[in-house]
């Protein structure tokens, strides 16, 4: 079979194209649909947004994806009176609550084994984190390319688990007010519709991620407090009636006392004698704190120590959320089964009882037929359904059309030919 020469941008486009002619009665309306706002980033102006479009009903929405091709269809966690006009003429009666939970921002060590960053004023490359300025000409305008793995996804899946127990128990959420999402890319989206949230504006919003993130607590709202140079238990023992967050601080700090290592001991700061005393002691470390939540086999801690173990157990019990996206009562958020224009994956609903099975990179391919030769600049190992490719430096390879499009999306390739 002979190959077919296309440019790369058109490629993409055709395939998005594609998508949206064959599925697009698969894409539901959302919630009261003409009360929202939709946004669409087009292929022919990639930087520019289409914003303040309403469509009355979905089959109007589903002929537009038809005939105007997006990388990516947005629509508002908001309702409003008059979604078409300027936003000052909107009309704002309320809107979902929505959470972003994206790898990001959360604390992971792969980022340095396959986030790349390039310098633009001389062409400089590395991985890891962006430096502030270019060692090479002293510069500080960069552009970045950031990959996703296996390890990115299941933190982000592991923060979006903690969420949902949060939602649930510490809000009284139910689970047929809650929709989880793959984003399809980097995490998860999670809305709730509930009526009585609607209103809430983004200061009352702050509130709710403070809780979520751990932000602010009073230690003594929770069963400790400052006593002399000790923190110590206003009730002693443990509970399993304890609530909200006097029981994820005793149950995160538990985790930290268990699984820290010494590394990590010492990057809080503990002097070498005391780590040396939490390591060699910790089975009676941990007894103490499961029985009165006490620190006391450890000589020499002082209470700014103590505090800050006690905050390593609300980090471990946070969840991560992208706290600007909560808080933003207008956000414009991605609609479910359209595509992202970062991967050719899709946005993928997730029942909550499922979420521990679900395997982003199987459930969110889209393109399962045809293969497309490239040349891929620089792409690390990654997975798609039970294959595994790369990885790839400057080289041509064949690829099956999900595998091809990834790389092309996140700008690591160009097309060569489709086969």
């Amino acid at each position: 079979m002979g190959v077919k020469k296309i440019e790369t941008k058109t490629f993409v486009r055709n395939k998005f194209a594609e998508y949206y002619q064959e599925c697009s009665s698969n894409i539901l309306s959302p919630p009261f649909i003409e009360k929202r706002e939709f946004g669409f980033i087009l292929f022919s102006e990639r930087m520019m947004m289409l914003r303040h479009k309403n469509f009355k009903n979905i089959d109007t929405l589903r002929s537009f994806l038809k005939s105007t091709i997006s990388s990516d269809v947005l629509y508002s966690s908001a309702y409003y009176e008059e979604p078409a006009a300027e936003m000052e003429e909107k009309g704002w009666l309320g809107a979902d609550l929505i959470f972003d939970i994206d790898a990001d921002h959360i604390p992971t060590s792969c980022p340095k084994t396959h986030n790349i960053w390039i310098c633009n004023n001389c062409g400089a490359t590395g991985k890891g984190i962006t430096p502030t300025q270019c060692s090479s000409c002293k510069k500080q305008n960069f552009k970045e390319k950031t990959w996703f793995c296996e390890l990115c996804l299941t933190s982000a899946k592991e923060e979006t688990i903690k969420l949902i127990d949060f939602l649930m128990k510490d809000f009284g959420i139910s689970t047929k007010e809650i929709k989880v999402a793959f984003s399809g890319h980097r995490g998860y989206h999670l809305h709730v519709n509930n009526e009585e949230i609607r209103g809430l504006d983004s200061l009352s919003r702050k509130e709710i991620v403070d809780y979520i993130r751990g932000i602010g607590l009073e230690l003594s709202f929770h069963g400790l407090e400052k006593r002399r140079d000790r923190i110590s238990p206003i009730l002693s023992g443990s509970d399993s009636q304890d609530l909200g967050w006097r029981d994820r601080i005793a149950q995160g700090t538990y985790n930290f006392i268990l699984t820290s290592s010494r590394e990590k001991l010492e990057k809080i700061g503990l002097k070498k004698k005391i780590t040396n005393l939490w390591i060699n002691h910790r089975e009676d470390l941990l007894r103490s704190w499961e029985k009165n939540k006490s620190l006391r086999h450890i000589q020499g801690l002082g209470i700014e120590k103590e505090r800050e173990i006690i905050q390593q157990g609300v980090e471990n019990q946070s969840a991560k959320i992208d706290t600007v996206v909560t808080t933003d009562v207008h956000r414009l958020i991605r609609l479910s089964n359209t595509l992202h224009g970062k991967t050719g994956f899709k946005k993928t609903d997730v029942s909550i009882t499922d979420i521990d099975r679900f395997d982003p990179f199987k459930s969110a391919i889209v393109f399962k037929k045809g293969r497309v030769i490239i040349f891929v600049s620089d792409a690390p190992q990654f997975r798609l359904g039970d294959d595994i490719y790369g990885p790839y430096n400057n080289e041509e390879v064949e690829l099956p059309t999900s595998a091809a499009l990834l790389l092309l999306c996140k700008e690591l390739a160009r097309v060569k030919g489709e086969t």
